[in-house]
């Protein structure tokens, strides 16, 4: 943005200020006028002219449904300064009212995440990163260390890593097709970080600072549901502040607002970097991509097992030398924090569902599993897949081998220690390994491993090579 642009509009930022404070007779105390020219909310209408003009800037370039949700985004920063002019003129309330008080920018949220169910639009991943993005702006809801929440910068960052899977998946597929799209994307970061961290780094480190005198927080009618009730499964509940805790190895429930947006699948500590598996990421259905198994191909592969609907589910250690995730269906937040180098992970049956495996082990496998998403941090021995459709591996460590065995649809994330190991792939078809850029700034690069090869009787011998394909 010129410097110019940026001028003016902190000029008519100022002039805003000032109307407001000479509508409330130029009082000084407690009231609205005061409290925007506090300044922190003067730093925030500077991140919001800096940064998110930046992202409404490249969308008005592109139009349509990007446009669209990027007036939703500028909604919530919206919404969240009212609320930030509002914490300086009420007293820190408890848990219920937090989630009444919080309700205009948790509205605006659903919103947006409405955008993203339905029938696919063509942009879908941009439309997903702005709503995932959105989660970030829960920072707010921080009430102490036993809230249940990380500190506010820290779960700013983490926040944001949901979404950046989406915000990646934009730069590479426009990276050589619409400029106006790479630049909405790399601004949407920017938004956040350093934006919004920054941001909360020098005016919230610890939190909203409620006023000590000022008025009570209104509490939710009686007749509205509990914000501590579990979320209802289907549409998206009337509030997302929520107090129940996600599942995690410890069985202990932590407190307050640790499950803050739940229904948007992300910004909470225990989903930080993961990869929600969904129809749209597989390579199949994506006929931009280089590499790409085309639908010609299809009959060649070979059938998953469906997933077993039998028998209960399973989330324990056993013999304190295995853990069992079994069964699981529709639970985004399964986390082992407990585990070491000799203990083994099993996970089998599971469904739609999304675990994080905090440690590293010896060895995961992951058997007749549909639309599952696993994040490790490490193997000593081998990550194995078998008997799977539509899953999703991200490796944030070393992995010596992985293993692909008759599965249908399997995105790969390498990070850069586990580029050394090994790939060995039988029977499957349509898997993607994606690997980090050089720089922390680069673009995933995105290979498809090839599911058919051509085979030649040469002295004495055959001699095997992959068939290379081309997306449709």
């Amino acid at each position: 943005m010129p410097m110019e642009e940026t001028l003016v509009q902190r000029l008519e930022s100022a002039v805003m200020r000032l109307e407001a404070l000479s509508a409330t007779g130029g009082s000084v105390g407690t009231g609205d006028g005061t409290a925007i020219l506090d300044p922190s909310i003067i730093a925030f209408d500077d991140l919001r002219w800096q940064f998110l003009g930046k992202v409404s800037s490249a969308a008005e370039k592109i139009g349509g449904h990007v446009l669209d949700i990027t007036k939703i985004v500028e909604a919530a920063f919206a919404a969240q300064r009212e609320l930030l002019i509002k914490i300086k003129e009420t007293k820190k309330p408890d848990n219920s009212s937090l989630a009444e008080f919080l309700k205009p920018l948790n509205d605006v949220i659903v919103k947006a995440t409405k955008m993203t169910e339905g029938r696919r639009s063509d942009y879908f991943n941009q439309l997903k990163s702005a709503a995932d993005s959105l989660s970030a702006l829960a920072w707010i809801a921080y009430t102490g260390k036993d809230c249940g929440m990380p500190m506010p910068i820290a779960y700013v960052e983490e926040s944001w890593q949901m979404a950046e899977f989406y915000s990646n998946k934009i730069l590479v597929e426009f990276k050589n097709k619409d400029p106006n799209h790479v630049e909405w994307a790399k601004a949407l970061k920017e938004l956040y970080l350093p934006g919004l961290r920054d941001y909360v780094k020098n005016h919230y480190p610890l939190g909203p600072v409620w006023s000590a005198t000022g008025k009570t927080a209104v509490s939710a009618p009686s007749k509205a549901p509990s914000p501590s009730a579990p979320a209802p499964p289907a549409p998206p509940p009337s509030s997302l502040f929520s107090s129940e805790s996600p599942q995690a190895s410890s069985s202990r429930p932590t407190k307050g607002m640790s499950a803050v947006f739940d229904e948007i699948n992300s910004g909470k500590p225990v989903t930080s970097g993961l990869r929600k598996v969904t129809d749209n990421m597989k390579t199949k259905n994506r006929a931009d991509r280089t590499g790409v198994v085309n639908a010609g191909e299809k009959e060649a592969r070979v059938s998953s097992p469906s997933v077993s609907k039998t028998g209960p589910p399973k989330f324990e250690p056993q013999m304190g030398r295995k853990w069992v995730v079994e069964n699981q269906v529709g639970e985004k937040n399964l986390v082992i924090d407990d585990c070491d180098t000799k203990q083994s992970v099993y996970v089998y049956g599971c469904k739609a569902s999304v675990l994080q495996i905090k440690g590293k082990v010896n060895n995961i496998t992951i058997d007749k599993c549909t639309k599952m998403g696993v994040v490790f941090a490490g193997v000593v021995a081998a990550c194995e897949v078998v008997n799977c459709n539509g899953v999703e591996v991200q490796c944030q460590g070393s992995a010596p081998t992985i293993s692909i065995d008759n599965t249908n649809g399997c995105q790969l994330y390498l990070n850069k220690d586990s580029l050394d190991g090994s790939i060995t792939t039988a029977k499957s078809s349509e898997i993607n390994v994606l690997v980090p850029g050089d720089g922390p700034d680069d673009d995933w690069g995105e290979h498809a491993l090839p599911q058919q090869y051509a085979h030649e009787y040469k002295d004495g011998h055959f001699v095997t090579t992959p068939v290379s394909h081309s997306g449709a």
